[in-house]
C-alpha cells in the first residue's frame, strides 16, 4: 500500500510548524509498513497535478501570503473541489482554512476563496490567541492545540471540528472550532495539530486508506503511550479547576 502526500506552497504557508504534521502523516503510515510519498508545490513549480493525490495539507500564513496562495489556487478550483467530492482527503490549517470558503473579507478587501466549504470568513477587531481544547464526536481523545488568528469564521450548517472545551474556536462566542466534511479537516489549530493529536492524525490516514483501496478496513495499532500523554496534560492542564 502506498499514499501520496501532497504539500501546497510550504514556501508561504508553513507557520507554527506546519511541516510537522506532514512528517507525523509520513511517518505514522511507514511505521506500519505502509509507502508514504511526499511531495511539494511550490510557487516555481509550474505544472499543479493532484490527480493522484491521496492527501492534500494547506498550511498557515499571513493575510499577505493568504492573497499569493488563493490567486494562484483559484485557477485550479475545479480540481481541488473535484478531489475533496470525490473522497480525496483535504488538511487545511488556519490561512488555508480560511481559503476553503467562500471569502475571507479584510478591513479593506475581500480575498475570494475557493468555495469547497460552504463558509465565509470576516477580519475582527482583535486576534484570538491561545490554546485551545476540542471535545469531538468522531474519536475518543479531545484534540489540542494553539490558535492565533484575527478571521472569524461562519460555518453556517457544516459540521464541526469540536466543540470548544477551553479556547476561543472560530469566533469569539461559537462555542465550536474548525469543519470536517467528506474527508476534509479545516481547522485554526497550530501547534503543530497531529504530533499532539495522533488519533486525529490515524482518522487522516484512515479516510485516505479507504478512499484508495476497496478492502482496506483499519489500521494496526501503536504505542501512542507518550503522544497520549502529553495530550491528557494539555487537556488537564486548562480544562481541570482547582
Amino acid at each position: 500500500m502506498k499514499i501520496k502526500i501532497m504539500h501546497l506552497y510550504p514556501d508561504l504557508l508553513n507557520l507554527y510548524g506546519d511541516r510537522g504534521n506532514i512528517e507525523c502523516l509520513r511517518r505514522r503510515l511507514l511505521w506500519r509498513g505502509i509507502d508514504a510519498e511526499v511531495v511539494t508545490h511550490t510557487c516555481d513549480d509550474p505544472e499543479f497535478d493532484i490527480s493522484d493525490t491521496d492527501i492534500v495539507f494547506l498550511g498557515g500564513g499571513s493575510d499577505r501570503e493568504q492573497k499569493i496562495v488563493c490567486s494562484r489556487l483559484l485557477g485550479h478550483k475545479k480540481e481541488l473541489q473535484s478531489h475533496v467530492e470525490n473522497g480525496g482527503s483535504l488538511v487545511a490549517v488556519c490561512g488555508g482554512y480560511q481559503l476553503l470558503g467562500k471569502y475571507y473579507k479584510l478591513h479593506d478587501e475581500t480575498i475570494e476563496g475557493l468555495d469547497i466549504l460552504d463558509i465565509y470568513t470576516e477580519q475582527g477587531k482583535d486576534r484570538l490567541i491561545g490554546n485551545i481544547v476540542l471535545k469531538a464526536d468522531f474519536i475518543n481523545s479531545e484534540i489540542v492545540g494553539f490558535e492565533n488568528h484575527g478571521g472569524r469564521t461562519y460555518i453556517g450548517s457544516h459540521t464541526p471540528l469540536g466543540r470548544v472545551v477551553y479556547g476561543y474556536g472560530n469566533s469569539d462566542d461559537a462555542g465550536v472550532e474548525g469543519v470536517v466534511y467528506k474527508n476534509v479537516v479545516a481547522t485554526y489549530l497550530h501547534g503543530p495539530l497531529l504530533p499532539k493529536n495522533p488519533e486525529l492524525c490515524d482518522h487522516i490516514l484512515t479516510n485516505a486508506l479507504k478512499n484508495r483501496y476497496e478492502e482496506f478496513t483499519e489500521l494496526a495499532p501503536l504505542d501512542d503511550e507518550l503522544e497520549n500523554t502529553a495530550n491528557r496534560y494539555i487537556v488537564n492542564r486548562f480544562t481541570k479547576k482547582g
